[in-house]
């Protein structure tokens, strides 16, 4: 994306099997591009499983695991989207863990398609602007955020879209988020 350098920036891009793989791949190259180092946390190591919507892509390589990982690492955290991925990343502890510490770090965090449940068992949408995937928007407003139909939404840090068709716009609000930097004083 032009206009942003983030040159020497850390981002972790949170996954599980079943991540949406476009909804992985894009904004990691966007990061790389741009000359961050993004890093790829799973709840477990090894290999991980991805899809193009309910076909199986290819496989992506964990470079640490979420009880590993500290938020104090790195400066942003991305959540990609996946029915699957999704669902088995939100009741996982370690998971829900680091994902919060963002949020009390008031570092940028982007969630796409299904990646905001995560957000959800995490505590940290109540009273936040969000979009998702159409089907995660009453989960969202029974959470307390408040849910609309757009491309692209942030609200001081956290930036959220609905599907893969959105990605040019989630990508270039989440490096603006990240070359922005911290949101202190704010909630996330």
């Amino acid at each position: 994306m032009p206009g942003h350098n983030i040159a020497g920036k850390k981002v972790a891009f949170l996954l599980t099997d079943g991540v949406e793989q476009v909804e992985l791949t894009s904004p990691w190259n966007a990061v790389k591009d741009a000359g961050g180092e993004p890093t790829l946390v799973a709840p477990r190591s090894g290999r991980l499983q991805g899809f193009r919507g309910t076909e199986k892509g290819e496989t992506f390589h964990v470079d640490m695991t979420a009880a590993e990982a500290d938020a104090a690492d790195f400066h942003a955290l991305v959540l990609p989207g996946g029915v699957v991925n999704a669902d088995h990343l939100r009741v996982d502890k370690d998971a829900q863990a680091f994902a919060r510490s963002f949020f009390e770090q008031h570092k940028p965090v982007a969630a796409i398609c299904h990646g905001p449940w995560l957000l959800i068992d995490a505590g940290v949408v109540r009273g936040r602007n969000v979009t998702s995937y159409r089907t995660l928007q009453t989960d969202l407003k029974n959470a307390g955020a408040n849910w609309s139909d757009e491309e692209v939404v942030v609200d001081h840090g956290l930036v959220t879209s609905r599907s893969p068709r959105d990605l040019p716009a989630f990508n270039a609000k989440l490096l603006e988020e990240i070359a922005a930097g911290g949101h202190a004083g704010k909630t996330a």
